[in-house]
């Protein structure tokens, strides 16, 4: 009897040491974007291990895990406080959590007995809640009205705390007061949330500036919130992060602050090596400190920029260069497009770039690859150029997660709602060699296709959405030149061909998700000539046709869309009659209808007049200076006037009487 009594004894004194630990603070939503989001433990008793305690994240949509943090190796402090949370924490915290992850709810957070290998994540699903081993719950959300109702009834919970968040509120957290009930005010991470308990002194790293670039010299700070006593305090602290190591920089890393004193720095030099590797990021991590200090922040992230890029020698699409880029199309890629016209013109280009023995189909993961080349920033290396919003961005921020906030995503052009393609490919990256047959009917693949993806600033590409280009719905952002709608015609022109679920209509059509179809097509159609192909465009229809085998063609030949989708419908398609340059809104070519003599005017320098019949024969040509009258001696009908000024040149039919 007395053996039972001393083990029951000893399972209760266990239940109730475990007992000792409660969630004590939840941060899951912030202003703006989430990168402040944390959650605090708190032990009734200082310097409390944490081992064998795991903290696990239920999804209120399905009742079931969907993030785990193992707890061993972590102790709560003098306070018995420790916090877990995103890097960009104060004071800093124990373990990173990363940014985005914590869902804003409605949903729970839940302490148990155990490891995260307990609630595995499947492919569609993570493990179910449940009480066994539950220590500690919170159930919270980001409304008023709505609440984590399966979640509650589950783990027996009665309240549900709510943090509303907006982008310009000010920010709070869920809090538990001493009494077991929660409030929400402004967060109080790594200490008592009633503002108790022994003052810690905190050390605070800075720079003068958030990043430099290669050759800079400069001091990294600490700073003790309260002078050092007692002994000089060392600090010890890192620079590598990924492919930024010792030989990018050189200095001392350690530093001491005396007794007494409460600030040190230490000098930084960044390393000048004179060749393009890439924009890089330093990571100053603090090691363990000694005992009395705590990181007020910690894995401090300082971009370093590589100043030996390289400069294309072609132009922005906002400052384009015509001509510069010669295009890599293969002997004989269009030849089977002469003289077809109207549906046949169409099924006969769809052959070619759809083609099911050469065409290739890539990852979404492939992408970010892919978009870093074909986009590249002509003016510096190491940045994309985002298309909208008409400026560059590092490659280095590319979107992590969900969140696109700061940071260049992939658009896509047709918005993969509307084409019922979304999650069509795997994000994975598998590289060049790596590919899947595809054909016309194949639409999931449009979900890689890099054709219609871009480059974008991830808060304008929320703001596209599932939209149409034209008439009201989306035309950019006001103050930018729109120096990308013909871009985004020619690739739309291709999706249309391309895929045959695909299509493009006139008028602003409902942006219901799955109707594949886009509009306006007479609003792409005027695009595609106001804002001609450059080099910008030519270069990444080069680069894209390395990775999928197959071309835009209505970036080599853009007057194609007017014989596909326009107003020559129904006529012959030949090549030699198809160009579209800038020249087209300056050339003048008069009187029309004509009858002895052709006037063509509005050029400077030197050009050339050829006049063909309609059918692509050529009849005559000239070269001229700034202004020619050209002799007709020709049969009444129509003709084409096809007028070269360098690198550029444009198309204009006339008739003879």
């Amino acid at each position: 009897m007395l053996q039972k009594l001393l083990t029951l004894l000893f399972l209760m004194l266990g239940m109730f040491n475990y007992s000792q630990v409660v969630i004590n603070e939840v941060d899951a939503d912030n202003p703006g974007s989430d990168v402040k989001e944390f959650i605090e433990l708190k032990s009734s008793t200082p310097n409390f291990p944490l081992d064998g305690y795991v903290l696990v994240f239920f999804n209120e949509s399905n009742s079931s895990s969907y993030y785990t943090y193992d707890l061993d190796g972590f102790i709560t402090d003098i306070n018995g406080i420790i916090h877990f949370g995103n890097v960009m924490v104060e004071p800093s915290p124990a373990g990173n959590i990363p940014n985005s992850k914590i869902q804003n709810g409605p949903d729970v957070v839940a302490l148990y007995l155990g490891n995260g290998s307990d609630f595995p994540y499947t492919t569609t699903t993570g493990t179910l809640a449940t009480l066994t081993n539950l220590i500690d719950a919170v159930a919270y959300s980001n409304s008023n009205t709505l609440v984590a109702t399966n979640l509650m009834s589950i783990l027996n919970l009665s309240v549900s705390s709510a943090d509303i968040e907006t982008s310009t509120s000010v920010s709070k957290s869920i809090q538990r007061k001493n009494d077991g009930t929660y409030e929400v005010k402004p967060p109080t991470p790594g200490v008592n949330n009633d503002g108790s308990g022994i003052v810690l002194n905190y050390v605070t790293v800075s720079t003068s500036q958030v990043s430099y670039n290669e050759g800079d010299i400069f001091n990294i700070i600490f700073t003790t919130s309260q002078p050092v006593t007692n002994a000089n305090l060392d600090i010890n602290f890192a620079l590598n992060n990924g492919n930024f190591n010792s030989s990018d920089y050189l200095g001392t890393l350690s530093v001491t602050i005396p007794i007494g004193q409460s600030s040190t720095q230490t000098s930084i030099t960044l390393t000048d090596d004179n060749f393009d590797e890439g924009d890089e990021e330093m990571l100053i991590s603090v090691q363990p400190l000694a005992l009395g200090y705590v990181s007020n922040n910690n894995n401090i992230i300082v971009r370093v920029y590589d100043n030996d890029f390289i400069v294309q020698s072609y132009g922005t699409p906002l400052n384009p260069t015509y001509g510069l880029v010669t295009p890599t199309i293969p002997a004989g890629y269009y030849d089977s497009l002469e003289g077809l016209s109207g549906n046949a013109l169409k099924q006969a280009l769809q052959d070619i770039i759809a083609n099911p023995a050469v065409v290739r189909a890539h990852s979404y993961g492939d992408i970010w690859e892919i978009l870093k080349s074909a986009d590249i920033n002509p003016e510096n290396s190491n940045q994309v150029w985002m298309y909208y919003v008409e400026s560059p961005k590092p490659k280095l921020d590319q979107q992590v997660g969900s969140s696109g906030v700061g940071k260049w995503v992939r658009e896509h052009v047709f918005a993969q709602a509307r084409g019922g393609f979304s999650g069509g490919t795997s994000s994975t990256a598998d590289g060049i060699n790596i590919w899947l047959p595809t054909n016309a009917n194949d639409i999931l693949s449009a979900h890689s296709d890099a054709h219609h993806l871009h480059a974008e600033d991830g808060q304008e590409n929320i703001i596209k959405s599932n939209k149409d280009f034209g008439l009201g719905d989306y035309n950019g952002p006001l103050g930018t030149q729109g120096k990308w709608k013909g871009d985004v015609a020619r690739s739309l022109f291709y999706m249309a061909v391309r895929y045959n679920a695909l299509s493009l209509v006139n008028g602003n059509p409902s942006d219901i998700s799955g109707n594949q179809i886009l509009g306006d097509l007479a609003t792409l159609l005027t695009w595609n000539t106001t804002d001609p192909r450059d080099d910008f465009e030519m270069n990444r229809n080069n680069y894209i046709y390395t990775w999928q085998m197959n071309r835009n063609p209505f970036i080599d030949y853009p007057s194609l869309a007017d014989y596909i989708f326009g107003a020559n419908f129904g006529q012959p398609w030949f090549s030699t009659l198809s160009t579209q340059t800038p020249i087209d809104n300056r050339v003048v070519v008069y009187p029309n209808p004509a009858s002895e003599y052709l006037i063509v005017s509005g050029l400077e320098g030197t050009s050339k007049v050829e006049i063909y019949t309609i059918t692509g024969q050529l009849l005559k040509t000239e070269n001229f200076e700034n202004e020619i009258r050209v002799k007709l001696d020709l049969n009444a009908g129509m003709y084409l006037v096809k007028v070269t000024n360098g690198v550029q040149s444009t198309t204009k039919k006339i008739i003879v009487k």
